[in-house]
């Protein structure tokens, strides 16, 4: 197959991860010359990515746009066959970001605009709530930091407690103080995607499973009829032995794990560069599961990469333990040993990879043992329940968390979106980190990417 290349000039402005600015950049694009593939179909706007983002940014749209055509294209056979169905479930109230940082609004926004939906979808849930336990003095003043950030970013009924009250929520548990939130919740995220699915397919939306796109480019111009390249000037191309090509207007892209692939394809960076990192959970065996009544969460340490583990209770009454977090060697990779060599090579040979584990290098060894060693996680989860013991649980699921990292090994904490410039770059936006809370915050960032799409795309 032919084709013809230019490259146009690129700026990209990545939000480092120390500031709380930002969000929009802009990027090249490629344009190419593709030769004719028929039977294609034609929309107004095509979603990549089937996971929770872009279902949400899906429904958003068909309901503000009804008149206008929508697809999604997504890989696997399902919706939320990634990150969005391979996570802890916890609706999250919105304590830990910094204040003023999208992270921040979009996650106490979106709180409430899922329960509502939820409420009037028929979604199960349960708000159970979350306690942030200080289990060493130093933490303590860490913890009160929690709290007013907690109320600068507009929490609601938060309040301190001390060992007794800690107690009161949770028998088992031990502490020297606790934030307590009382409307984090518990939920099944791949059940509000599929949810969201079914809202966007009623109305007339389509959706293509096993649909792996391998290319974003111009479509041919002089083609005649709705095929005409002027009036769908982009073409998705997938599996081209399938003959998989939708044309249209325009793209948005929520590619997950694949989101710094899917926009090189456009002629975008790559930058902020996708690392997968692992998080192995253990469970508790089910009749320990009244051991936990709620959500129980560390106190963070600024100076480590991660949050540590956690105990969240399951919308099935199961409770997991965890989770570690190490690099992954397969970005799809769900079991302790797989390995893709390609994914690998693709991590290790970037920069940002290597800089982030001289930095964290001792941490990252210890999660490694962690996760290799049932005994070791269970030694860091009895500093808040010291009565659980190895004999307890049992190994569980995991999850691939796409961490997004910049070039000098910094984490990408915030979310970040793109917008192109040229022919194609123009037309596509991508949803490049949107990292937890995102299922959360999924509405919300629904709301805000539809509104810069009406008023960059003018729909």
């Amino acid at each position: 197959m032919s084709a013809t290349f230019s490259l146009r000039r690129f700026s990209v402005f990545l939000r480092n991860s120390r500031q709380n600015k930002y969000i929009w950049s802009t990027c090249s694009c490629q344009k190419y010359s593709q030769s004719t593939h028929e039977n294609s179909t034609v929309y107004d706007v095509v979603i990549v990515g089937g996971g929770i983002v872009g279902m949400a940014t899906a429904r958003e749209l068909i309901m503000r746009h009804p008149s206008l055509t929508f697809a999604v294209v997504e890989k696997e056979n399902r919706l939320a066959a990634h990150q969005s169905g391979h996570n802890s479930g916890v609706i999250h109230a919105g304590i830990y970001y910094t204040p003023g940082s999208l992270k921040a609004k979009l996650c106490v926004k979106g709180l409430d605009m899922l329960y509502k939906y939820c409420d009037e979808n028929s979604v199960p849930y349960k708000k159970c709530g979350k306690l942030i336990v200080a289990t060493h003095p130093e933490e303590i003043p860490r913890l009160d930091g929690l709290y007013q950030r907690g109320i600068e970013n507009g929490v609601r009924d938060l309040r301190v407690i001390g060992p007794d009250k800690i107690k009161d929520i949770e028998p088992n548990c031990v502490g020297l103080k606790a934030v307590h939130s009382p409307h984090t919740g518990i939920i099944d995220y791949a059940v509000v995607t599929d949810s969201y699915g079914k809202f966007f397919t009623e109305r007339g939306g389509k959706v293509f499973t096993n649909f792996p796109v391998s290319k974003l480019t111009g479509t041919p111009e002089g083609q005649t009829g709705d095929l005409d390249g002027n009036k769908y000037p982009l073409t998705v191309i997938g599996d081209s032995s399938k003959n998989q090509v939708l044309r249209c207007k325009y793209v948005v892209t929520c590619g997950g794990l694949q989101s710094d692939r899917i926009a090189e394809m456009s002629g975008c960076s790559r930058e902020p560069r996708v690392v997968p990192f692992r998080g192995d959970y253990l469970l508790l065996k089910p009749e320990k599961n009244d051991m936990v009544n709620g959500n129980i969460y560390p106190v963070p340490n600024p100076a480590l990469p991660f949050l540590g583990v956690h105990f969240t209770p399951r919308m099935d009454g199961s409770v997991w333990l965890g989770p570690t977090a190490v690099l992954a060697f397969k970005r799809e990779g769900y079991n302790l040993l797989d390995f893709n060599i390609s994914d690998t090579f693709d991590a290790l040979r970037y920069s940002g990879t290597r800089k982030l584990a001289i930095k964290h290098l001792r941490f990252g060894l210890s999660e490694m043992w962690r996760a290799f060693f049932m005994s070791a996680q269970v030694k860091q989860l009895q500093r808040f329940i010291p009565t659980l013991s190895r004999a307890d649980v049992i190994r569980g699921p995991a999850g691939v968390r796409a961490q997004a990292l910049g070039h000098d090994g910094s984490l990408v904490d915030d979310f970040v979106f793109d917008t192109g410039d040229g022919e194609i770059g123009s037309r596509i936006l991508h949803i490049r980190n949107s990292p937890s809370p995102a299922a959360t915050s999924s509405l919300a960032i629904a709301d805000m990417v539809a509104d810069k799409i009406d008023t960059t795309f003018h729909l």
